[in-house]
């Protein structure tokens, strides 16, 4: 069985529980009923993902959560307590959003594949969560929502990721009416891969992160990075980058084995080199 272990900087049973087994770790949202990204829980987030960036045990993180709602998104309750503050709250304001930022770049720039497991409400920068992992798949009871314009504060931050996920007229739908799409929806915007039964999630999930950490990390990790490098690029500097990446990806010492077992017809052995 995993071991399962508490990280407790703020709250006594939360907010982050961390599992790891077979080279899959779990990270799960444990502050019900809103799983809210405080700084404590981004802080927490964050630490994980940068405590296995070059864990040789870890190849894929599955990201969760734990009761009805997947994330609601920032602290609203914590941000408005600093309202009282000398400046009004804006240090505090900036502090949030920075490390929020931070903690989606991190996912993105991170080496190994992310997917996240949704199964509830995610909004705000609770979707900006969804949107920054590599890979999401949601149960049919998920459901996705930006609705700051609904309370005066217009979701800035996660229409970065709703933008590089769906098309610029689905975001801006998103965006300016606040209104909750359903799991179908956001599969046809292209939000989530995949929608399975609420009972299926867990294990589909788990399938997809086992398929994928029977990869070659290093080959997995070439990818990844360069899918969001050449995605920022022109057309033809990510020809010519990516051309680049393909050449060292072939001198590899996986590529090598990964050809020579296909060619062989049998199963690679990896290296990770």
């Amino acid at each position: 069985m995993a071991e399962v272990v508490a990280i407790k900087p703020a709250v006594a049973d939360g907010p982050v529980l961390v599992s790891q087994d077979k080279g899959i770790l779990r990270l799960t949202l444990a502050s019900p009923p809103a799983n809210a990204l405080s700084l404590a829980t981004m802080a927490t987030l964050r630490a994980e993902f940068d405590r296995v960036k070059a864990d040789k045990s870890v190849r894929v993180i599955i990201l969760a959560a734990s009761g009805k709602v997947f994330c609601a998104g920032h602290d609203l309750k914590e941000m408005t307590a600093h309202r009282t503050d000398p400046d009004r709250g804006k240090a505090f304001f900036e502090e949030t959003f920075a490390a929020c930022a931070g903690l989606m770049q991190t996912i993105v720039r991170h080496p190994k594949p992310v997917i996240a497991e949704v199964d509830g409400l995610a909004t705000a920068a609770g979707l900006q969560l969804v949107a920054s992992c590599d890979l999401a798949i949601a149960s049919h009871e998920a459901s996705f929502c930006t609705p700051g314009v609904n309370i005066g504060l217009f979701c800035s931050t996660p229409m970065v990721a709703l933008s590089r996920n769906v098309s610029r007229k689905q975001a801006m739908e998103m965006l300016l009416t606040g209104e909750t799409i359903d799991a179908a929806t956001a599969k046809e915007f292209g939000l989530v891969n995949r929608i399975v039964p609420r009972e299926y999630l867990n294990q589909v999930v788990s399938k997809y992160a086992q398929t994928i950490a029977s990869k070659s990390s290093l080959v997995v990790k070439t990818g990844k990075e360069a899918f969001y490098a050449q995605a920022e690029m022109g057309l033809a500097d990510a020809y010519a980058y990516t051309g680049r990446v393909m050449v060292e990806n072939m001198l590899a010492r996986d590529a090598e084995e990964g050809i020579g077992a296909f060619i062989g017809k049998r199963k690679p052995k990896w290296t990770d080199e």
